[in-house]
């Protein structure tokens, strides 16, 4: 079975480059930050960010030796006045993987009014073409609230933008689910 981060990845695949900067939002353990680092090449750029001391030394040590990576220790809706002036508008992928960092306090999670802040920063600076990936977790209480947030904000974006939400028809009703926002212009 395709997983939601499997389709997540596939995206990203498809959209970057070498020489493309790209935002990992969420690092977490930083598997979509190597990801990213490995799309963009050595003439990429990336940046990530979290809130989670633990989650930004699992991150430095999965991406050590990779320059194009540059991390903040803060919260993602800090993404504009964090990113440099240089790589501002020019986006051409940010990835979220929402919810909490796996194997820690299931009490620190990502918070609606913060992800939807870094959402609307991320769309000013995202490229024509580029794309935005969030991986939502509506099976936790706050994980529910940010799922309906973000269908809503989603369904309310300008023609800009193209907006997909992908989750399953059957089975778990807390399964993981996708938010895909494309820029058309």
């Amino acid at each position: 079975m395709l997983r939601t981060t499997d389709l997540a990845h596939l995206i990203l695949k498809d959209r970057l480059v070498a020489g493309a900067v790209a935002v990992d939002a969420t690092v977490g353990n930083g598997h979509d930050t190597q990801l990213l680092a490995q799309l963009v090449g050595d003439s990429g750029q990336v940046f990530g960010f979290d809130i989670q001391a633990r989650a930004i030394e699992a991150t430095t040590k999965r991406v050590r030796g990779l320059a194009q990576v540059m991390l903040f220790h803060a919260g993602h809706e800090r993404l504009a006045e964090l990113l440099p002036a240089s790589v501002q508008h020019n986006l051409s992928a940010v990835t979220f993987n929402l919810g909490y960092l796996p194997g820690a306090s299931k009490d620190v999670v990502t918070r609606t009014q913060t992800t939807i802040a870094a959402l609307e920063q991320a769309l000013a600076h995202l490229v024509v073409g580029g794309v935005v990936t969030m991986v939502v977790y509506p099976g936790h209480a706050e994980g529910a609230i940010e799922a309906e947030a973000l269908r809503s904000f989603a369904r309310k974006l300008s023609s800009q933008f193209a907006a997909s939400w992908f989750a399953r028809s059957n089975g778990a009703a807390a399964a993981p689910e996708l938010v895909v926002i494309e820029r058309l212009v």
